[in-house]
């Protein structure tokens, strides 16, 4: 038989007894409030502190606290922790500063094969050398010490984000200069006046679209049962196609090759194409990257046996995303390219100039969004 304790019988009014059994219950309070509830309530019904911790599964001395703050200062109190004098922080600002210094040094430059921290890593790295470094409070940091002290400095060094570094001197002007082609189309485009003596179009690449086959067909969506097409995890790859393609920014048509590399020999047979499509009496300008096939031996070749038919407008080194034909290249990938599965090389050639057709049937003006917005 479970020993009684020596301590007061607990007593409260009807009331007290009330909001006990509904905080007793409630699945939104705090859990520790609870807890603390239906240790009241067992106590004033008169079980044995043993049986109220073998029931609640809680300590006997979390059991007594609660009591003695019941019977000492009312029920109240007992639901409530009481105020205490927080204590001085362990670690200290300099030791913080010292871990957050480690997290900015890469492990390579301390003597360790890894490139990026982990937590782990990192945690490890301090505890070795804390003592040392005059930081005794660290030498048992864990990885959630670690990642504390990281929070306090919003850092995440087992990340990496990648960003460009501009390489190009005369990058600002020859940014300018794009963006002054783009104002004039667009200009152009909002009074629906083409100038005949000028058209403008912007090329690029596409390069390593996968001409991927299934091994097994593709299972059609059942109503009520499978919602989704069925496809096999396993493929086989025929080898890969570029896309070359010329996208006119008066009125959003597109020339386009399917080719199987991107040498000047293919980027010449675009410049043909658009040399045949346009009037022959107006000048084809440019707007292109700085791809070693636009400017090599054979394309210079080619374009002397065309003179004033071509003009070229580089966009900056490492400033490709200037380009529009880049938006070209992301519709196709979030229509007829995405999830595409065929039977061959060709059969993938034919379906991306097929949707080139479609999307020509139905023409996007790509803008820049600056002159939408300003309307300059």
């Amino acid at each position: 038989m479970s020993g009684r304790t020596h301590r007061a019988r607990l007593t409260f009014s009807e009331i007290e007894r009330a909001e006990l059994e509904n905080l007793s219950n409630s699945r939104t309070a705090a859990t520790r409030e609870v807890g603390r509830a239906k240790i009241l309530l067992a106590y004033a019904s008169g079980r044995a502190i043993s049986d109220i911790a073998e029931m609640l599964t809680v300590s006997r001395d979390t059991i007594y606290k609660c009591i003695d703050k019941a019977l000492g200062m009312g029920v109240s109190a007992g639901l409530k922790d009481l105020y205490h004098r927080p204590r001085s922080a362990r670690i200290d600002e300099e030791a913080k500063v010292w871990v957050v210094n480690i997290a900015c040094t890469k492990p390579k430059d301390l003597g360790y094969a890894a490139e990026v921290w982990s937590r782990k890593s990192l945690a490890a790295h301090v505890r070795k050398n804390a003592k040392e470094a005059g930081y005794p409070s660290l030498t048992k940091a864990g990885k959630a010490t670690i990642q504390r002290i990281l929070s306090e400095r919003s850092l995440r060094p087992e990340k990496i984000r990648y960003y460009l570094e501009r390489r190009d001197p005369n990058f600002e002007a020859k940014m300018q200069e794009v963006l002054l082609v783009y104002r004039e189309v667009f200009m152009e485009t909002s009074s629906n006046t083409r100038n005949q003596d000028v058209v403008t179009v912007s090329i690029d690449e596409k390069p390593g679209v996968q001409a991927i086959a299934n091994t097994a067909p593709d299972l059609p969506p059942v109503p009520d049962k499978y919602p989704t097409i069925a496809r096999d995890h396993e493929y086989k790859r025929l080898g890969t196609a570029s896309i070359l393609a010329a996208l006119d920014l008066f009125d959003g048509h597109v020339i386009a090759r399917v080719e199987h590399r991107h040498r000047s020999c293919e980027f010449i047979l675009l410049l043909k194409d658009l040399d045949s499509y346009y009037p022959q009496a107006c000048t084809i300008r440019i707007i292109l990257d700085n791809h070693s096939a636009h400017a090599s031996k054979e394309t210079r070749a080619f374009l002397a046996t065309k003179p004033n038919r071509f003009v070229y407008m580089h966009t900056p080194t490492h400033g490709s995303w200037l380009n529009l034909a880049e938006n070209l290249f992301g519709k196709m990938a979030k229509t007829f390219l995405r999830h595409i599965r065929v039977q061959s090389w060709e059969e993938l050639q034919v379906r991306i100039l097929k949707g080139v057709d479609e999307m020509n049937e139905q023409p996007c003006l790509f803008r820049w969004k600056k002159f939408d917005e300003t309307g300059a």
